[in-house]
């Protein structure tokens, strides 16, 4: 394996019986393959303890860094946070509600060739609700060919990349739908990605804010906004595409 330098980096929101965890857990198995890494956690303005928490143990781990939005700003606006403040080559990143196992980071690193830019990985077995893994798979097959997107899953929030690419792309959802923005942008740019199986596991706590009538009305929204920007505009005429715009 080529000589790397590491952030884990996890966005957080009302986290505080899992973030704990996940960080000391990341950083033992960053430690068996790099010296050169750190952590850093985006506080999406949590309600609960997850601040306080986190405040608490950067002061006891000096490589691990902790961001507050003084609100709740959004999934997508806490990964443009991380990937904004990440200062080492390769970031990896995923949620910090337990979802997913960090251990398995090694799973992805070792697919990281040097011809690779970014590594994602696809549930095996989507681990909740049935009419969640229903909506899911509905979701995935319609994302895939709306946007014309070859990702096998796109919603798997279980990544690592090279951090120059966000030198050539940049994102804007400040929702769940940058998942989409960012699968497209990417083939858009010719980054190249391989994907891998990862396990997915129960939320043993809290509940997932996707399914609020507010939050599918903003996803929605986010949707039709990157489908007219990414898809539709780039095919039609420019003069069209330019009426539209001012329109």
């Amino acid at each position: 394996m080529e000589r790397i330098s590491l952030t884990a980096f996890f966005p957080a929101y009302n986290d505080a019986h899992t973030i704990e965890e996940i960080v000391r857990t990341v950083v033992v198995e960053m430690r068996k393959v790099t010296g050169d890494f750190e952590v850093l956690v985006v506080d999406d303005g949590s309600k609960d303890q997850t601040g306080l928490l986190l405040d608490r143990l950067a002061v006891e781990l000096p490589f691990l860094r902790v961001i507050h939005h003084e609100r709740n700003f959004g999934y997508g606006a806490a990964l443009i946070s991380g990937f904004k403040n990440a200062r080492k080559d390769l970031i990896f990143y995923t949620d910090g509600d337990g979802q997913y196992d960090v251990r398995e980071i090694h799973n992805l690193l070792a697919q990281l060739k040097p011809n690779i830019d970014l590594v994602n990985g696809y549930k095996v077995k989507r681990a909740d609700a049935w009419y969640r893994i229903w909506i899911g798979a509905l979701y995935r097959r319609m994302m895939k060919w709306v946007f014309r997107l070859s990702i096998r899953d796109v919603d798997c929030d279980f990544r690592l990349f090279r951090r120059h690419i966000f030198q050539t792309i940049s994102l804007e959802s400040r929702s769940g739908v940058i998942c989409v923005e960012m699968a497209k942008k990417f083939e858009r740019a010719g980054f190249r990605m391989v994907e891998v199986p990862v396990s997915h596991y129960p939320r043993m706590h809290g509940r997932s804010e996707f399914f609020r009538v507010r939050h599918l009305v903003y996803t929605f929204r986010g949707l039709l906004k990157i489908w007219w920007n990414l898809v539709l505009s780039p095919r039609l005429p420019v003069w069209m595409s330019i009426a539209a715009k001012k329109s």
